[in-house]
C-alpha cells in the first residue's frame, strides 16, 4: 500500500507528483521552473518603471522652484497622471483656461485650485502633470527636465498670480 502522503501528492491522470503547496501558495509554476529571483536588483536604475523615473524627474524639475518659493508653495501639491482626461473649453478653436498649460490641442499640465470636495472637506491646490504628452515631446532626459521645468514655472506662476519671469528669472 502506498504511503498516504505520496497518494495525496500524485495526480489522478499520471504518476508525476504535483507541486507541493505551502499554506495555499503554489511553489512552482505550471512548467515546474518557477521564478528563481527578481529580474534586476532594486538598486539598479533599470529596475524602475517609466512612471517611477518620470516622478523622479518631476521632483527634480520642481526642486529649484520650491527652493525659491517654499514659503508660498506649502499649500500646493504636485501630482502626475498618465494622460489628460479633459476637453478644451471651445473644441473648435481649442481654447484652454489659464489653469491649463497646453501644446495646441494637447494639455501638458493643469492647476486644480483649492476648494471643497464632495464630502465637504477642504482640498489643497494641486498641479497635475500629464506624463505621456510630456514624454512624447521630449527626446532626451535633459529635454524632459527642461520642458517639465518650463511647464511647472507656468503653473506655479498661475497659482501665485505672478509673471513667469518672477518665478524663474534665469529661464526667461
Amino acid at each position: 500500500m502506498p504511503d498516504p502522503v505520496e497518494r495525496r501528492t500524485r495526480t489522478a491522470r499520471s504518476d508525476r507528483p504535483r507541486p507541493r503547496r505551502r499554506r495555499g501558495i503554489r511553489v512552482r509554476d505550471r512548467r515546474g521552473r518557477g521564478l528563481r529571483s527578481t529580474l534586476l536588483p532594486q538598486t539598479v536604475p533599470a529596475s524602475n518603471t517609466r512612471a517611477e523615473s518620470f516622478d523622479v524627474v518631476v521632483l527634480e524639475a520642481f526642486a529649484e522652484i520650491d527652493a525659491r518659493w517654499h514659503d508660498r508653495l506649502r499649500d500646493l501639491d504636485i501630482a502626475v497622471d498618465d494622460i489628460p482626461r479633459m476637453l478644451p473649453r471651445d473644441p473648435e478653436s481649442i481654447q484652454w483656461p489659464d489653469e491649463v498649460t497646453a501644446d495646441g490641442p494637447i494639455p501638458l499640465a493643469r492647476l486644480v485650485p483649492a476648494g471643497i470636495d464632495s464630502h465637504g472637506r477642504p482640498t489643497r491646490a494641486r498641479i497635475v502633470v500629464f506624463r505621456r504628452p510630456l514624454e512624447s515631446r521630449a527626446k532626451r532626459g535633459t529635454d524632459l527636465l527642461d520642458l517639465l521645468h518650463e511647464v511647472l514655472v507656468q503653473q506655479v506662476a498661475t497659482h501665485l498670480g505672478v509673471d513667469e519671469d518672477t518665478i524663474d528669472p534665469d529661464s526667461y
